[in-house]
């Protein structure tokens, strides 16, 4: 069993900066602060990129305000309903409706070192993910697990080889693992010991899908 440190300490906590397309839910589920650019913001929105003026919207998000430190938004279809959101803290969950995830293509864009970035859920949980097809199963922090409130079978310790030696990890299994309005089922992943600072999607998910890159572009068709 394979997976990748390498990728993961090579992006920053707050890369997250990739064009990302084939997410169509018009409502939001999940928003990032990702960088302040004088007095417009960088909100991840669902793993897409948005710059905002105060008191602009998209995608059914506001921007309210912003410093140094963090944005406050509120989910436009339902004024009052604020978030303040700390730069480069991990995306959260604004409650907005979500569509019965039934689409079958996702399309990633390259970001900052030609590596492909998603916004996305487990379990009906905000994430972000790298995609890295040198793990063999989707791979997690422990932080992440335990915000995610994973459990494990019995016997789900083991030891597995990574680009920095053995490590210890916990095998178990996601319901459901979401980008945009695709949604797989019962994807085996790992939960590792050592910290991470995204989650890696690895071939678990990845081989449910026909891949193909084109460049900066990368398409996943998912397979009947």
């Amino acid at each position: 069993m394979r997976i990748s440190f390498a990728l993961a300490r090579m992006v920053g906590f707050a890369a997250l900066t990739a064009a990302i397309g084939g997410i169509s839910d018009t409502a939001a589920q999940s928003v990032h602060f990702n960088a302040r650019m004088g007095d417009k913001g960088l909100l991840v929105i669902d793993g897409v990129p948005a710059t905002l003026s105060v008191g602009s919207a998209t995608r059914g998000v506001r921007l309210l305000s912003i410093n140094a430190s963090n944005a406050t938004v509120e989910w436009a279809n339902a004024p009052g309903r604020r978030v303040v959101l700390p730069l480069g803290g991990t995306p959260v969950d604004l409650g907005g409706a979500r569509t019965p995830g039934s689409g079958s293509q996702i399309v990633l864009s390259a970001g900052p070192g030609g590596h492909f970035h998603a916004g996305g859920s487990i379990n009906g949980r905000p994430v972000r993910f790298l995609v890295d097809t040198g793990a063999t199963l989707v791979s997690i922090g422990q932080a992440d697990a335990q915000r995610l409130g994973l459990t494990y079978p019995p016997g789900a310790a083991l030891l597995v080889n990574t680009a920095n030696g053995p490590a210890a990890a916990r095998r178990t299994t996601l319901d459901v693992v979401r980008i945009g309005d695709v949604q797989v089922y019962n994807v085996a992943a790992l939960v590792m010991q050592a910290p991470m600072e995204t989650v890696l999607l690895g071939n678990s998910f990845l081989s449910r899908f026909q891949m193909q890159r084109d460049s900066q572009t990368m398409r996943l068709d998912l397979q009947p």
